[in-house]
């Protein structure tokens, strides 16, 4: 009889509880997934090489980067343009993705992006001043006017959206973020109609490239980017917390001050980084972390990882496509990721279930 009873409690059950993954089998899966997306970079940085307004042959891209000839023109092209073009491209769109994942699990809004919140305004606004107002003109000196403005936006959105009893709701947050990005973005248009070299710099700046650069670029942003990255990854187990409320979170050892101060650091390395390297470079940081999180799920230590990969195989992409686009010349990234991340978007939202946090 009570063999029997089993037996009928084992087909009354539902078929979705059957077919629920064990956490260990979905961490395998996640894994392998992982290493896939990684393959994939490695194969959006061999065409990267490769392709551009004179396409390059794989042997010839290795021949540039195993056996430099300063006399072959094709090596020059290689090891001077297009290797730190595509470094940059990894580095941005890595600091973009990351930047987007950690702002989005920070406010509980899968909307907000490094645009929305304003942080791209204020970082925006601080390099327009600096060449404007200061006359510098080096990426590499206006890089601490990028993160001041970054910094000091990301807390004002923060303070402004925690007025209340309610505390810092992602509404608040979201709406702080667009009227503090409308001012400083109008701060910067007057800027800019005002100094006529200005225009002349921030026309180009502006619309978001990665193209000219050169590898002594990287002294100043490849340690900034890695430490935002670092700083970010420590954060992903605490933020999991923090999307379980705050009161549960401190119930469960997280550390709630700590996070916040460490994602707003990080936020600010990242994105101010980002903005001074390559200028405003919209749709990656609210697109991929919504891409990743179909196969991930809310998990942000897998998220932020997942993230990190596709965003700097996104960027890659983008910039590739920028490059043979045109007939005559090539299309800057920051267009191009607007082209590509807007009929995304779009299907993002219109999915039945849409990722959440």
């Amino acid at each position: 009889m009570t063999l029997t009873a089993e037996r009928r409690g084992r087909e009354a059950a539902p078929p979705s509880a059957a077919r629920t993954p064990k956490p260990r089998k979905r961490g395998w899966v996640l894994g392998v997934g992982l290493a896939v997306v990684c393959g994939v970079l490695v194969v959006t940085v061999i065409a990267s090489l490769a392709v551009g307004s004179r396409a390059i042959d794989p042997g010839t891209v290795i021949a540039a980067l195993t056996a430099y000839d300063e006399e072959n023109p094709l090596h020059l092209t290689v090891r001077e343009l297009r290797v730190p073009r595509t470094v940059y491209g990894i580095l941005i769109g890595a600091a973009l993705a990351m930047c987007g994942g950690l702002i989005q699990a920070f406010t509980r809004n899968p909307l907000a992006d490094p645009g929305i919140l304003g942080v791209n305004a204020g970082a925006s606004f601080a390099v327009t001043f600096a060449v404007g107002v200061l006359g510098l003109t080096a990426p590499g000196a206006y890089v601490p006017f990028a993160l001041g403005g970054a910094f000091v936006l990301t807390v004002l959105v923060y303070v402004l959206g925690s007025f209340g009893p309610s505390g810092a709701t992602p509404m608040k947050l979201t709406l702080a973020g667009v009227a503090l990005g409308a001012a400083f973005t109008g701060f910067t248009t007057a800027i800019v109609l005002q100094h006529n070299s200005t225009l002349q710099v921030m026309r180009f700046w502006g619309v978001g490239s990665v193209a000219g650069r050169d590898l002594a670029d990287l002294a100043w942003a490849a340690p900034l980017i890695g430490a935002g990255l670092l700083l970010g990854m420590l954060s992903a187990r605490s933020l999991n917390a923090l999307a379980l409320g705050d009161d549960l979170a401190q119930a469960l050892g997280a550390r709630i001050r700590v996070t916040r101060v460490s994602v707003i650091v990080a936020v600010t390395l990242l994105a101010g980084t980002a903005v001074a390297a390559a200028g405003p470079i919209g749709f990656v940081g609210i697109m991929i972390p919504h891409a990743v999180r179909w196969f991930t799920g809310p998990d942000q230590r897998w998220v932020l990882s997942y993230s990190v990969v596709v965003g700097a195989s996104f960027l890659l992409l983008a910039d590739i496509l920028g490059r043979v686009a045109l007939p005559n010349g090539e299309l800057r990234v920051g267009i191009v990721t607007g082209l590509l991340g807007a009929p995304v978007l779009i299907a993002l939202v219109r999915r039945r279930q849409v990722s959440g946090l």
